[in-house]
């Protein structure tokens, strides 16, 4: 049974998202690589980004006096960083294995805290050189890609930094209630460019996985919606 909603499925955001993350980069490179043959090829490689939490609460006491023999210690959990994996596509020339076009499908990892540096780090590597990249940004929690007019007004976002037209990136705003866009892929100087269904590689993965088996659509998403949009989805799910 394919997904009820028109575009992003907000109830594939939260705890199942590194299934879709896994998933949909695939699929990215799955239905590229035809398209690509004989000049280019698409890889999926895998990193793996430290995340942990950006902020612990601190609560004070009003001031006490222990006196005697100490209590039982407390039992809590520190923050740990976990090693969380994070897969991009790359699109690379067949004679020379050359970086041409990067994409990146966005994490919560990648949003925030650490693993946000970490990936600025290699964001700034990117545009630094003479490789294309598409970041794809189906996420509505987290900090948007830093752009001199900061994203606003839109829950996701495709940004495309060519690597001759910059500091001037393409940016597709995506609403909740829309398709998922194709989008140009920009190969080497002289090849056209080559199309991205976003909406057919979300549709294919949700199909291959069975996600309507997965997700509780009698609940709210674990990403909470707008109250317009959540009266919204409410109506789409029950038909």
């Amino acid at each position: 049974m394919p997904s009820p909603f028109p575009g992003m499925d907000p109830y594939l955001e939260g705890g199942r998202w590194m299934t879709v993350h896994a998933q949909l980069t695939a699929e990215v490179a799955r239905q590229l690589a035809p398209k690509l043959r004989p000049k280019y090829v698409a890889l999926t490689t895998e990193r793996f980004v430290l995340d942990e939490a950006d902020d612990v609460a601190v609560a004070m006491s009003d001031g006490y006096q222990v006196v005697g023999v100490a209590s039982a210690p407390l039992h809590l959990e520190t923050v740990v960083p976990v090693a969380v994996p994070h897969r991009t596509v790359e699109i690379r020339d067949t004679a020379r294995r050359q970086l041409v076009t990067a994409i990146e499908v966005l994490s919560p990892t990648n949003k925030r805290g650490r693993g946000r540096r970490e990936y600025l780090a290699k964001r700034r590597r990117l545009l630094l050189s003479t490789a294309h990249l598409m970041e794809i940004d189906l996420l509505r929690t987290g900090r948007r890609v830093p752009m001199r007019r900061p994203l606003a007004g839109a829950p996701y976002y495709v940004v495309l930094s060519r690597a001759d037209r910059r500091p001037v990136s393409d940016v597709w705003p995506i609403g909740l209630r829309e398709r998922l866009p194709t989008v140009p892929v920009p190969l080497l100087t002289g090849d056209a460019d080559v199309p991205l269904d976003l909406q057919a590689a979300v549709t294919a993965i949700y199909d291959a996985i069975g996600f309507d088996l997965l997700v509780d659509y009698a609940r709210p998403p674990d990403v909470p919606l707008a109250a317009d949009d959540a009266a919204w989805a409410a109506m789409i799910v029950r038909g």
